[in-house]
């Protein structure tokens, strides 16, 4: 694992124009160049080189993908793995035989599709009835029960079928259901089969009770024929299963080489492209160009401090164990290139606050048995779509199940219950009172120690940024900035201040002889932000008035000080949520067991006891996730992770990147 994202260098590659389609099946093979057009970086010199002019097919063959992998999905083929083989077998693939070949395939499959389409929409209308006629709405579907003249009576339930209603027989007689809203057309059609309506209300309303369970079967056996025709559809496709993983790898090599030759730039004889590479893949890239060129081509390096740090793509190396985390991280943004890989530090951090948050050995097994079911079933079923429950959540959960089972070690707690000693404190004592001394003996330690873990978190994040400015050779933000060097020692110096008010029991206290002069030597330090600017852009050549410089600074003082002081604070207080939540777990457990003994009753006590424990797993689990990710993003990765970053996206055989 990298602490920080992986190094990168450009390589500038020219080969003859003999040699192209060698290099580009070499390139797939490695799969580790992130293609950039020569024209980001030299546009006078590309404007006088051709692009390539062979991708007028590329379209057609995305057309053709899209469209096989569509039959293979509907048969649930899954998409065949592409290895270095079918490259050096690969062939000129002829689309029009393809074109027809899926064509054939869409009419075998069109009288199929037709009976779903019908099926489809009557289950839909059944469904329909079915709900108004359980839920007694009367205003929106009628029951009618009546005869027909006996020369229509034949094909009289087939009829209603189009007019969006169903005729049930029933005797001699039928049973009619049908919406309001069709009722004139549905009226005009009676008339001609000559229905009459019978008088006997006992009779129609025995119609009306027996019409929800002739609904009701008639929807499950238009749901068994949809069921039927799926399985003969997919059936259909299976039997060119071959054929279909076989055209769907041609593609997608065509549709890859084509991606690739999109940034090839071209002279008379030669091709030109480039791209960025990790350090550690250079030399491997740099032998295949060469082994598919005999050596006769000539590759330049470019490295990363020759090239704004705002331009390369940022690769993360993470282990596989780390994954969940990592996800976290993605979702919030990618990290600048240079900077730290947040993924180890996210869950360190995320592991402790749910740890805190929610202390419960068993709940935390609980928790763990979950993961693991939920896993075996999706490693059983890999086609299974993602429930509420999904794979990412079941993978998390492996890390979640310890570190709440860890807290519930720590604090005692299993169950709800107090049955285990405690290694560090009692919580269910502490927040029910029943505390005898101890460093942890009231709330109020509890929360003491909330707000120093917050403290360490954000110290971490401050260190973190610290060394990312550094790299980055931000010398002036590294000083000056809120995050900085003097937004951090106002911080340390406010935290000095804020404990030594409370020891002395919340009244003001005489400050050691260092603090004033520290406090206002830094906030001069702040002061002088603006000055120290404004000489650094009239070195660049920015000119900027004296009047304005005034106004910026004192503003700029102000909003500064502001920002360290309030936003800290906050900050700082808002990781009082964890003790929050931990307190609230343990209030939550005590009020079930209260509610249980209440009930004198054993069995009764036991199901209060498992229905309890059941909603705060789920609904303590839920909020401490939540919140431990909240407190990540917003209190933690504000202090050095900016997201402005790009990901590395290589185009290669192992679908690291689809092609545009």
């Amino acid at each position: 694992m990298n602490l920080f994202t992986r190094k990168m260098k450009m390589l500038l590659a020219i080969v003859l124009e003999e040699d192209k389609d060698k290099v580009v099946k070499n390139l797939l093979k490695t799969g580790a160049m992130d293609f950039v057009r020569l024209s980001d970086f030299d546009k006078d010199t590309v404007g006088r080189l051709s692009q390539n002019s062979d991708l007028s097919d590329r379209a057609e063959i995305v057309d053709l993908r899209m469209r096989t992998e569509a039959l293979m999905r509907e048969a649930e083929i899954k998409k065949p793995d592409m290895n270095e083989s079918e490259l050096d077998s690969s062939a000129d693939i002829d689309m029009a035989k393809i074109r027809r070949f899926l064509d054939q395939m869409s009419i075998a499959l069109q009288k199929t599709r037709d009976r779903q389409k019908t099926l489809n929409q009557n289950i839909l209308t059944f469904s329909e009835m079915e709900k108004y006629l359980e839920d007694e709405k009367s205003d929106y579907v009628s029951v009618r029960f009546g005869k027909v003249s006996a020369s229509f009576s034949a094909d009289f339930s087939k009829r209603v079928r189009s007019y969006s209603s169903a005729a049930f027989q029933d005797g001699d007689s039928f049973i009619l259901v049908s919406f309001k809203r069709d009722q004139a057309r549905v009226d005009e059609l009676l008339g001609k089969f000559g229905w009459i309506e019978s008088e006997d209300g006992s009779r129609q309303a025995r119609a009306r009770k027996k019409a929800v369970n002739l609904i009701k079967e008639e929807n499950g056996r238009l749901k068994e024929d949809m069921l039927a025709l799926q399985k003969e559809a997919r059936e259909k496709i299976c039997e060119k299963k071959d054929t279909l993983e076989k055209i769907w790898k041609r593609l997608r090599l065509a549709e890859l080489s084509l991606s690739v030759q999109s940034f090839f730039s071209h002279t008379r004889n030669t091709t030109l492209f480039s791209g960025w590479v990790p350090s550690d893949e250079y030399d491997k890239t740099v032998e295949a160009i060469m082994l598919a060129t005999g050596g006769k081509c000539i590759i330049e390096e470019k490295s990363d401090e020759e090239i704004d740090r705002s331009e390369i793509p940022v690769s993360i190396s993470s282990p596989k164990f780390l994954r969940p985390f990592e996800r976290m991280v993605n979702n919030y943004g990618t990290p600048e290139y240079g900077s730290i890989n947040p993924t180890p530090f996210t869950a360190v951090s995320y592991f402790l606050m749910f740890t805190l948050m929610f202390a419960d050995l068993g709940q935390g097994f609980v928790l763990l048995l979950a993961a693991l079911a939920g896993l075996y079933i999706y490693k059983k079923n890999p086609d299974k779509k993602d429930g509420l429950i999904s794979r990412n959540l079941c993978q998390l959960l492996l890390y979640l199940a310890p570190a709440s089972m860890i807290g519930g070690l720590l604090f005692g707690s299993c169950f709800g219950y107090s049955l285990l000693p405690p290694i560090w404190f009692n919580y269910h004592a502490v927040v029910n009172g029943h505390a005898e001394g101890g460093l942890v003996s009231s709330v109020y330690d509890i929360l003491g120690i909330t707000i120093k873990f917050g403290i360490c978190i954000i110290f971490t994040g401050l260190v973190l940024n610290w060394i990312n400015l550094f790299r980055k050779k931000r010398y002036f933000e590294l000083i000056f900035d809120k995050y900085g060097l003097v937004g951090g020692a106002l911080y340390a110096l406010g935290i000095y201040y804020a404990f030594g008010f409370v020891a002395n029991g919340y009244r003001m206290y005489e400050t050691p002889s260092f603090f004033m002069p520290l406090l206002l030597f830094l906030l001069l330090v702040v002061v002088i932000k603006e000055p120290v600017h404004y000489v650094i852009k009239r070195r660049a050549g920015v000119k900027e008035s004296i009047s304005s410089l005034i106004m910026n600074t004192v503003m700029e003082s102000l909003i500064q000080c502001l920002e360290i002081f309030s936003g800290f604070l906050a900050n700082t207080l808002s990781f009082m949520r964890v003790a929050g939540l931990g307190i609230a777990h343990v209030s939550l457990m005590t009020a079930f067991e209260d509610i249980a003994s209440m009930t004198g009753n054993t069995f009764f006590y036991i199901l209060i006891m498992i229905l309890g424990n059941a909603l705060v797993i789920v609904l303590e689990g839920l909020s401490a996730g939540i919140n431990s990710l909240r407190l990540n993003y917003y209190e933690f990765f504000t202090k050095y992770f900016t997201g402005r970053g790009f990901a590395y996206n290589p185009i290669g055989l192992d679908g690291r990147k689809e092609a545009n």
